[in-house]
């Protein structure tokens, strides 16, 4: 390469020289380290002017550039907003710019802290700013710059639309950094980022700073994933000694042997963790002082505790430990998981720090605690909480105290932890990285269902391997048992999709927001702009061309099905119509068959006892809980004979359940009480050993009526599937030769054809279809009194529905507008408000049972008004809102009543991290419902926000 010329020299100098004298330059000068391209080219934009969205990995750094806003705006003197998705990650970069700014120069708004809110630069969650921006709050007044930090968040099914109402809201004046994870789809995200703000810079850097290994477990054998030599990590060719090794696995008996106890093979095929060490560096691979064990001495491997052959957790640890590969975060995908992890390690005795450094440790937790209640202590499992932390490990997931999970967050990212047990709640944003990340499965629960981890999510959890500026390599684990394939881990691994999707949709409270500060018309466009609309406007295109390809394929299968003896076009129509009213007659019968199972479980009564699918030798069950109120999917609870509480639920049955006689169940009966179900259970076997005379269908009185509905329906469809049948027969085509050729093509063009339908109906389905969701809730809204009768203007009552931010937001405004909560105490208050923002976790039933007459009254008054609001959406074409769910009502009133947290916990089925979320989030509704509320309702709203933010509630707060 030739030498640059003198010229060229003195250019670049000069550019030098103005670089170091730019607000740009003198930032990375106080930085200490330097910064990668993909960081100094979105700081120059910044400075430039443009707005920013930069895509890299997790520990990639991007932050930098949004600290750099943040430095811009101090020294330009205008104001920066700092917005993050929750207040962990709030709370966190606070901390980071109060040290590096002042603390007069930051401030922190979340939903429970306010801390210098009117200081140049303020770092809030996402949501404040929305809050503020639909409220016209004089805090915007001088905004110059707002940093998104993980934007990509705005795919959330639940919060995401927060994203975008601030993308397209926010002034034109403003610049946007936008922070992400990187997407495949960024230059997507960012032409509709300049589409919406203008000038706008778009970043990708796919390189992490620190190079991951991904290595699988086989028993206590360590492998690496790919065949790596000197090709280095992103090789995706998978380790033949891995799959053999597997296969061998998989013959044997108990899925690992002995041989798993001896040094593991890395790459290459050498000896891992002999000799100098294991993985890391090239001539220590990640050994250090730091690494050694403190137990007094090494256990022997026991066999494997996991199901499927994978190695217990104590095996995972002690395997790592030795190979130089902690600190690690462990993602088990399961609360109860995570803390049996930690309770194993505590049996066996493991300790991973010295015992000095534990009692260092001991002394931080007791002053950070302090203010909890000791009482409160034992109930939060405080013993083994700080036990755990003084020998180097902790769980982490959301159903501690938040407060407990605050506290492992600091010392593991201060280096005081070798090991946490985490839930996928720990990927997100917050900035703990490790060593090593293990995976023990590749499935996890998505709220609805059991379901296989995402490319995206793999890389999300991984990411957290490789701190910066400590270790030179990072390294993934997964855990092999039987059934995970190798090939399928090697997919995930490398697999470099994932696309960033829209969840925008207009809500009641955003509508009547808009119009306030816009006016219909305005509003309207404004949607237009949205991600969402632009998203689905993109794929409208290449729909359109799909149905062109589709109608030219449709001819040339007409002139395939054409027949000499007659018109084939119509027997082909005759045969499709015959095969769908024959699938139709099927589906019918199975809806009818869910429908009197729908009508019998309803039906049900507590006390009845019936037999549950499974034959002559099925379970019973009596009846503890009868369906309350219209439901669309009745769900009873039953006890088991087994003594199992279990919901009943319409696909749980193939017949109609047989009510077999009844069982006197105690009035005061507890589902949460073991012994409460252990007796109730012991009779139900007692009483169903002999015969019980009157067995019968459940709702039997309406079956004739059912029935009668159905036969009729069933008896048209029949008598024109027969009428089909004898068209066919007589049709000329069907004594055709080569009838059946002709037929394979006219079912081509039926299927093309039904497909062609689909993408017409789709493409109209997505054109303006955010815009047209907005109108419909308007006009809802109007025929509400929300919006006044033409819908351009917003009545008071509309007024205050705008302060009113929750899914269940009409509720919550029908309520205050009807006086359903008037002369409620602030107990009873926090009691109904709960049941707002409450939603039971997988088959948790929650506590049903009423504090006071006159919250069942509310209640009951709120559960019409939800179905009358869910009526009326249902007639605009709009989606229905979740139920109410009064689960935690006697818990929250008991708290807000000022009783104790033992009390409140005692059978309520709900752990204390849950609680305090709960707590928090009425917490939050009940400062809404403050500010909207008539006086005296307004009144009790801030008196029970008062009486339940103490404890364990309060002990998280920023102060």
């Amino acid at each position: 390469m030739a030498e640059p010329s003198p010229a060229e020299q003195y250019a670049r100098a000069r550019e030098r020289a103005a670089f170091a004298a730019s607000p740009a330059g003198r930032f990375t000068e106080t930085l200490g380290f330097e910064l990668d391209d993909f960081q100094l080219e979105a700081i120059r934009a910044v400075q430039d002017g443009s707005g920013v969205l930069v895509a890299a990995p997790t520990g990639a750094g991007k932050t930098v550039v949004g600290e750099f806003a943040v430095a811009l705006a101090l020294e330009t003197g205008r104001k920066a907003f700092y917005t993050t998705p929750i207040k962990a990650l709030s709370n966190q970069k606070y901390h980071d710019l109060v040290e590096r700014h002042g603390s007069s120069n930051v401030g922190l708004l979340t939903g429970d802290a306010s801390v210098n809110g009117e200081a140049p630069v303020v770092v809030m969650t996402t949501e404040v700013l929305r809050n503020m921006m639909y409220a016209s709050s004089p805090t915007l007044t001088g905004l110059g710059f707002v940093v998104m930090d993980e934007v990509h968040y705005l795919a959330d099914r639940w919060r995401g639309a927060v994203w975008e109402e601030v993308i397209i809201h926010l002034p034109p004046s403003v610049q946007v950094v936008s922070l992400s994870a990187t997407v495949s789809n960024a230059e997507e995200f960012g032409d509709w980022l300049r589409t919406v703000r203008g000038n706008t810079d778009v970043i990708v850097s796919e390189v992490r700073p620190v190079p991951l290994w991904q290595h699988m477990m086989v028993g206590t054998h360590l492998y690496d994933l790919f065949v790596s030599d000197r090709e280095g990590p992103g090789t995706t060719r998978v380790n033949p000694e891995l799959l053999q090794r597997i296969s061998q696995a998989e013959r044997s008996s108990s899925g690992w042997s002995r041989e798993d106890a001896g040094a593991p093979r890395g790459r290459r095929g050498e000896p891992r963790g002999r000799g100098s060490g294991g993985r890391g560096r090239p001539d220590g691979r990640g050994r250090s002082d730091s690494r050694r064990r403190y137990d007094d001495a090494v256990p022997v491997l026991e066999r494997g505790a996991l199901p499927g052959g994978a190695a217990s957790r104590t095996q995972v640890i002690d395997r790592l430990d030795r190979e130089g590969l902690l600190p690690a975060i462990t993602f088990i995908f399961s609360r109860a998981g995570c803390d049996a992890a930690v309770g194993q390690l505590l049996s066996r005795g493991t300790r991973l720090i010295p015992e000095e450094d534990g009692r260092r440790i001991r002394d931080l937790v007791e002053q950070r605690v302090a203010e909890v209640a000791p009482g409160d202590l034992g109930v939060l499992g405080y013993h083994d909480f700080v036990e755990g932390l003084s020998r180097g490990y902790a769980a982490h997931h959301a159903g501690m105290l938040p407060l407990f999970r605050e506290i492992v967050e600091e010392l593991f990212t201060h280096g005081h932890l070798r090991a946490v047990f985490a839930t996928e709640t720990l990927a997100l944003g917050i900035n703990m990285p490790a060593r090593t990340v293990v995976l023990e499965k590749l499935t996890k629960f998505n709220g609805e269902t059991h379901a296989p981890v995402t490319p995206a999510e793999y890389t999300q959890l991984t990411g957290r391997a490789g701190r910066r500026g400590i270790d030179v390599e990072g390294h993934g684990v997964v855990l092999w048992r039987r059934g995970v394939d190798p090939m399928d881990v090697a997919g995930l691994a490398s697999t470099r999709t994932y696309p960033l999707r829209s969840s925008f949709r207009p809500s009641s409270n955003m509508a009547v927001n808009l119009v306030a500060q816009y006016g219909r018309e305005r509003a309207h466009e404004l949607l237009q702009s949205s991600f969402a609309q632009f998203q689905a406007d993109r794929s409208v295109v290449g729909l359109t061309t799909k149905i062109r390809e589709n109608e030219a394929a449709l001819e040339g299968y007409g002139e395939g099905m054409q027949c000499h003896l007659g018109d084939f076009r119509e027997y082909g129509r005759m045969r499709h119509e015959l095969g769908e009213l024959e699938k139709k007659a099927a589906r019918h019968r199975q809806h009818q068959r869910r429908a009197d199972v729908a009508s019998a479980l309803e039906a049900l009564a507590p006390g009845q006892v019936i037999q549950l699918d499974g034959g002559r030798r099925g379970t019973t069950a009596v009846v503890i809980r009868a369906v309350r109120g219209a439901s669309a999917s009745p769900e009873p609870t039953v006890l088991t004979s087994n003594g199992s509480v279990q919901r009943l639920t319409v696909a749980g049955f193939k017949d109609v359940p047989e009510v077999m006689g009844n069982l006197k169940v105690p009035q005061h009966f507890n589902p949460r009480s073991p012994r409460s179900r252990k007796d109730l259970a012991s009779a139900l076997r007692e009483k169903v050993r002999d015969p019980w005379p009157g067995r019968g269908r459940a709702g039997d009185d309406d079956e004739g009526a059912a029935e009668g509905t159905g036969t009729a329906y069933q008896g048209r469809t029949e008598a024109r599937i027969d009428e089909l049948r004898s068209a066919l027969k007589a049709h000329p085509c069907h004594q055709c030769p080569e009838r059946e050729d002709h037929a394979r093509w006219a079912a081509r063009w039926w299927k093309l054809r039904r497909e062609t339908d689909d993408l017409q109906r789709r493409v109209a389905e997505r054109t303006h279809t955010v815009a047209r969701t907005f109108e419909r809730i308007c006009d809802l809204l109007a025929r509400l009194g929300y919006l006044s009768a033409d819908g351009q203007q917003v009545t008071p009552e509309g007024q205050r529905l705008r302060r009113i931010y929750t899914e269940l937001d009409l509720v919550v405004a029908e309520s205050l507008r009807r006086g359903t909560w008037k002369r409620l105490t602030p107990a009873d208050l926090a009691a109904v408000v709960s049941a707002l923002v409450h939603e039971a976790r997988g088959d948790d039933l929650g506590d049903a049972r009423m504090p006071s007459v006159e919250v069942e009254e509310a209640l009951g008054e709120m559960g019409a008004i939800w179905r009358e609001v869910t009526s009326l959406k249902s007639e605009h074409s709009l989606e229905g809102d979740r139920e109410l769910d009064p689960g935690i009502a006697w818990m929250v009133h008991r708290w807000a009543s000022g009783r104790g947290l033992d009390e409140v916990l005692r059978d309520g089925g709900m752990s204390a991290g849950d609680f305090v979320r709960r707590c928090k989030q009425v917490i939050d509704l009940l400062g809404q419902v403050a500010q909207a509320a008539e006086p005296e309702v307004a009144r009790a709203a801030r008196r029970a926000s008062d009486a339940m933010l103490r404890g364990v509630v309060a002990a998280d707060r920023l102060d």
